[in-house]
């Protein structure tokens, strides 16, 4: 396993939304979210907080929004899709309004107008990213919010071996070669901390389930 992360492009980022290749990965993605149970570990580290507005940044589909709100107490809330590609807006869900914001992460969030939420998550989205825009990244988001939950691949001998397997559960081609790019540019001990600079703050990092790496930072 590399001791250190390996950032590469991944096939999905670079095929067009409607491709049927990418289509399908997308339909891959959730499943293997569902196996990975990420919406469920999110949701773990939101349970207790009071929710009237949250952001996903890196939201692609709304897939993993929808089953996360789906996992947190119903509420008069709204949720805050973020991705620089076009996506439908998902329907209402319980007391959960879905709305779409087609930006880049890092404009979204430099922007004034985005105003302040009471939580933002991240669902494999910061291994995209080398240290220096991702410490730009966490930068941004710890002035829109006081609490943020990224739920990443861990770089690890086991991930690696899993990340090899998942055409045993039906995964194209696209997504057998992504996952074993994300497991090489996912993250082990304390790396997404060491980016976090700004005080004043909680950090906990650590591993969840088989192949997730968990990240909390909570304003103190």
């Amino acid at each position: 396993m590399a001791a250190v992360r390996v950032v590469e492009p991944e096939w999905l980022d670079t095929l067009p939304p409607e491709d049927p290749r990418a289509r399908r990965s997308r339909r891959d993605l959730a499943r293997l979210n569902a196996i990975m149970r990420n919406a469920g570990i999110v949701a773990g580290e939101l349970e207790k907080t009071s929710l009237t507005r949250i952001a996903e940044i890196g939201a692609g589909d709304g897939a993993f929004a929808v089953r996360l709100a789906a996992r947190l107490p119903e509420t008069d809330a709204s949720f805050v899709l973020v991705d620089q590609v076009p996506a439908p807006t998902p329907a209402q869900r319980g007391g959960w309004r879905f709305e779409t914001a087609t930006r880049e992460a890092i404009q979204w969030l430099d922007d004034a107008s985005t105003g302040r939420f009471d939580a933002i998550v991240a669902n494999l989205f910061l291994h995209h990213l080398d240290d220096a825009p991702l410490e730009r990244l966490l930068e941004a988001i710890g002035r829109r919010t006081a609490r943020f939950v990224a739920c990443e691949p861990r770089r690890s001998a086991l991930s690696l071996a899993g990340s090899h397997l998942v055409g045993l559960v039906g995964c194209n081609d696209v997504t057998r070669h992504d996952a074993v790019a994300s497991v090489r540019a996912g993250f082990s001990g304390r790396e997404i901390s060491a980016l976090w600079k700004a005080p004043g703050w909680r950090l906990e990092e650590r591993p969840r389930g088989l192949f997730s790496h968990l990240f909390t930072a909570v304003r103190e």
